[in-house]
């Protein structure tokens, strides 16, 4: 525990420093450490006469996101290609980063490299942003002496995984969007626009149609009652999210739904096949023994169904069974992966017949999303359609009544 708090301190703090080198010319910096004592013993070390030591929290700029650091290991593996040397590399990224964090957190890790430690061993200090397949990926870059080699191929994985969810994320804000406007549509309608008539109906005096006075107790209950719903929608909306994010048992519950879903069931299914077996690629690659490797992929199909075969898989995998008839046990992979895995099994290529695998359902997901689009337009149309005309006829069918009694 102890030392899960010191690590935790050492990564929120960051310490700027000032001070002058052996021929007395001023120098400043960051360095991240667990007190300004180890940041004056460090400098010291390296010739500096320490002036000035100044701690601040890490805080300001905008979130790290995964955009951020697949943007960071590809500018790394870029420079590192073209000879540029580590630290002066993390120096370029830092300096060349628009967000603050980001650059912070490139600045902390360089000054762990700078040091003395490992750079994989300075990722394993940021779990929240370098998960065990990066890391994993570095270390075995580092042990291998191919580190430039394996930071390009851990870069490409990391674009190929940000393209898929991007993809998926486009195909779901249309008609989210859509449903989004289309409730406040509604809502207006019931609350400003329905009272109106009501108003000019109950003047006639005569017996309305049964849709008509459907529709004037669904806007008497908007009117009433329009705080409610609109609280119960977007706080239930709300919870339902959080609930997805934070909830073990709510993710499985939700990932297991959405394979079933009519339309987007095959989109997430394509999506997860295709992380999976770009991810276990990538780690054959690298030289990661599968057992160790099948630890990463699980976690980054993104999908708990995969996660849960994964596991499954691992425990066969480990007792001596082939991969092919693992796979084929927890029956959630397509007949085509599992023909090129054992082919690759059979040849000695796993990870090329993978990174095949891997191409294929990325265009399929392309294919699925632009089919989606195109599916959903009229759907949404036909939806929309139905629900704002329901409304308008059922208001002017009064009228309609009275012009055929005139």
């Amino acid at each position: 525990m102890a030392t899960a708090a010191a690590a935790k301190k050492v990564q929120d703090f960051v310490f700027e420093w000032e001070g002058k080198d052996r021929n007395g010319k001023p120098v400043r910096g960051e360095m991240r450490a667990g007190g300004e004592a180890m940041v004056s013993a460090s400098l010291r070390r390296q010739g500096v006469l320490v002036t000035k030591v100044k701690k601040r929290r890490m805080g300001g700029g905008k979130a790290i996101k995964h955009k951020d650091l697949t943007v960071f290991t590809r500018q790394l593996a870029t420079m590192m290609r073209a000879g540029v040397p580590l630290l002066q590399a993390f120096d370029i990224v830092g300096r060349g980063s628009t967000n603050a964090k980001m650059a912070r957190l490139v600045n902390d890790i360089r000054s762990d490299v700078e040091t003395g430690t490992s750079l994989s061993s300075a990722f394993r200090k940021y779990p929240l942003y370098f998960d065990a397949l990066y890391c994993n990926l570095v270390e075995a870059g580092e042990a291998g002496g191919i580190l430039e080699t394996l930071l390009d191929r851990l870069a490409t994985y990391q674009e190929k995984t940000l393209a898929i969810k991007a993809k998926i994320k486009s195909a779901l804000i249309y008609p989210v969007a859509v449903l989004v406007v289309a409730f406040v549509v509604v809502a207006v309608i019931m609350i400003f626009v329905i009272p109106a008539f009501k108003e000019v109906f109950t003047s006639f005096g005569a017996d309305l149609p049964g849709p008509t006075l459907l529709v004037m107790s669904i806007s008497e209950f908007f009117v009433a009652y329009w705080w409610l719903i609109f609280g119960v929608t977007i706080g239930g909306t709300y919870f339902f999210f959080q609930s997805w994010k934070r909830s073990e048992r709510m993710q499985k519950t939700m990932d297991r739904l959405l394979l079933r879903v009519p339309m987007f069931g095959p989109l997430v299914n394509k999506s997860a096949v295709a992380r999976w077996t770009r991810t276990l690629a990538t780690m054959f690659s690298a030289g990661v023994p599968l057992v160790e490797a099948l630890d990463s992929v699980g976690g980054a199909s993104g999908n708990a169904v995969f996660a849960e075969a994964t596991e499954k898989i691992q425990k066969d995998v480990s007792t001596g069974s082939s991969l092919t008839m693992s796979m084929q046990s927890t029956g959630v992979f397509p007949t085509m992966v599992l023909q090129m895995c054992a082919i690759g099994e059979e040849s000695g290529s796993i990870d090329h017949m993978l990174n095949k695998a891997a191409e294929f359902y990325e265009n399929e997901v392309d294919e699925a999303v632009k089919g989606l689009s195109s599916l959903m337009e009229p759907v949404i149309i036909v939806v929309l359609g139905s629900i704002i005309g329901g409304i308008v006829v059922s208001m002017y069918l009064p009228i309609f009544k009275l012009g055929q009694v005139v």
